[in-house]
């Protein structure tokens, strides 16, 4: 098969599924999913029974992936096929008593939405958003091929394979500028260049989409949403490494995720797209899931291969790298989900294009999970180099309940907390690092002026103590004494040795850990101290 061969099933695709005016599109997502939208396409769908009068609209009912907005699921959009979000009439919190409601207005021409339930689509919360990972989300059927290739869909993995060596592949994704989204932020195109580079036979490509960060939830709604994306950029990577194996490790708590997946993999094997000879070539590639128990650790590269590999999730020293020594011994190309969920857009516009969006050092867009004290909770995606302040006040719409903003954690347990004195800061991997945090995978908790920051440290530092797999000392006892040191201050029982000692603590234990959660951990209570010192100092005896 090659690219116009492709082009010509999605047309045929295209023309099969055309057979309406307009589709009436569920968010089937886990936010939406859980707030009762299958008992809203239900509904849906029995009212699209009804026959529909001369002159108008036919309808079509489709459950689709995230459309952004959570906080106000389960959502419905109404639009001509093909057509996004910023072209639709969108509803907010759809009950199924609504379904015949919004069908009867979609099925009138000209008859406007349901006043009640309309939520703009004009509105900064989507106007100000670039979709490039999520282009496809809220648009096809999570569980369709057929869906996801009449969107060009598996395009770029075509195109790649007949019309591009591996090098060339590699190529355009370094000149693209993308860097791992996972929370490092190491070049792509390096790290794939390293594992081509390795002596030719047996290679692994492995997908991190072990979300541990509380608060994230970015991979979980691209696997439930678009899961053929990863699947097309893996296999791109191993094409242009030299792969011909790759393994998903994603936690066992998205259940929903792990379903789409399994049934993206079933559908794209018998339509040739994985296993052997995929598009007629030479190339061969199969793709297999691991599901994690929940551990935090696993999200580190090293204790995810063990996991793999049906070990105990322990990191291990580095070097060697798992570019030259990962899973099994062997090469192993490792990138999380929204890597790869950009590599079909970077082959298919090419790796300027990429290049020119974002700031210098940060190429491309970056999606954000947006939670805590917040009008717009949800997912976002925006240009790298966008500010903290137009991410919550413009696109998240600010505080609720008229509270005043206090701080944003960024980056997780891993990262740490900013004041609103730095909310003009440009949001991109370098410039955070000046606050004492961190982009990280992307989870954004924002809090207002009743949060109290020793609070804040001390539960971050459970969850780090807690999920701490104490192969390293530094990281299994500094960060249970870190966090009994926390516990003492809030409840104002310390004095201020016991702040010193929990600076002093903060800096053996980042500078000697094992591995990143280990020298990761002292970050929310460094950028606390650094920011909101008198709430610690007010506590002291």
């Amino acid at each position: 098969m090659n690219i116009d061969d492709l082009e010509d099933l999605a047309a045929k695709y295209r023309t099969e599924q055309g057979d309406a005016d307009l589709e009436v599109r569920v968010c089937v997502a886990t936010a939406c999913h859980s707030s009762g939208a299958p008992d809203v396409v239900d509904a849906l769908n029995a009212a699209a029974e009804e026959p529909a009068a001369d002159g108008e609209h036919s309808c079509r009912v489709k459950g689709v992936g995230c459309m952004g907005l959570c906080s106000v699921g389960p959502m419905v959009a109404v639009a001509e096929p093909g057509a996004d979000l910023r072209e639709s009439t969108l509803y907010r919190e759809v009950a199924p008593d609504d379904a015949a409601e919004i069908m009867q207005h979609a099925r009138k021409p000209g008859a406007g939405p349901v006043a009640r339930l309309h939520c703009p689509s004009d509105q900064p919360f989507f106007a100000r958003q670039r979709w490039v990972v999520r282009e496809n989300s809220g648009i096809v059927d999570p569980d369709s091929f057929k869906g996801y290739v009449a969107v060009g869909g598996y395009a770029a993995m075509v195109q790649a394979l007949t019309e591009m060596t591996p090098q060339e592949v590699i190529n355009e994704v370094t000149t693209s500028g993308l860097r791992g989204r996972g929370g490092g932020g190491y070049p792509t195109g390096l790290k794939w260049s390293t594992v081509a580079k390795m002596p030719e036979g047996q290679k692994y490509v492995i997908c991190n989409a072990d979300e541990g960060d509380p608060g994230a939830f970015m991979d979980r709604a691209v696997l439930e949403s678009d899961p053929h994306r990863l699947l097309e950029g893996m296999a791109i990577a191993a094409y242009a490494v030299g792969a011909n194996k790759g393994y998903i490790y994603i936690r066992a708590e998205y259940p929903l995720a792990v379903e789409r997946l399994k049934t993206a993999i079933r559908k794209a094997k018998r339509q040739g797209f994985l296993g052997n000879h995929i598009c007629e070539t030479q190339f061969n590639f199969d793709v297999e899931i691991r599901l994690g128990a929940g551990a935090f650790v696993c999200g580190e590269e090293t204790a995810l291969m063990a996991s793999v590999e049906g070990g105990r999730g322990h990191p291990r020293p580095r070097p060697p790298y798992p570019a030259e020594y990962g899973l099994w011994g062997h090469p192993t190309l490792i990138n999380n989900v929204e890597t790869y969920a950009n590599i079909a857009p970077i082959i298919s516009n090419g790796g300027d294009w990429f290049a020119g969006i974002g700031t210098d050092k940060s190429k491309g867009t970056k999606v954000f999970a947006l939670a805590g004290n917040i009008v717009n909770g949800g997912l976002i995606e925006v240009d790298m180099g966008m500010t903290l302040r137009e991410i919550i006040f413009d696109i998240g719409g600010g505080i609720p309940d008229g509270k005043a903003f206090k701080a944003v954690q960024t980056g997780g347990p891993s990262g740490g907390c900013v004041p609103e004195a730095h909310l003009d800061m440009p949001v991109d991997y370098d410039s955070l690092k000046t606050l004492g945090t961190m982009m990280g995978s992307g989870g954004m908790i924002v809090m207002d002026d009743t949060a109290n920051m020793v609070d804040v440290a001390r539960f971050f530092m459970e969850f780090c103590m807690d999920e701490s797999c104490g192969k390293c000392v530094p990281c299994r006892a500094g960060t249970q004494q870190m966090h009994g040191l926390l516990d003492r201050i809030a409840k104002a029982e310390a004095t201020r040795a016991d702040l010193e000692l929990l600076e002093e603590l903060c800096e053996v234990v980042q500078a000697t850990s094992l591995c990143g959660l280990g020298q990761t951990a002292p970050n929310p209570v460094m950028s606390t101290l650094r920011y909101f010192r008198h709430e610690y100092e007010e506590k002291l005896g």
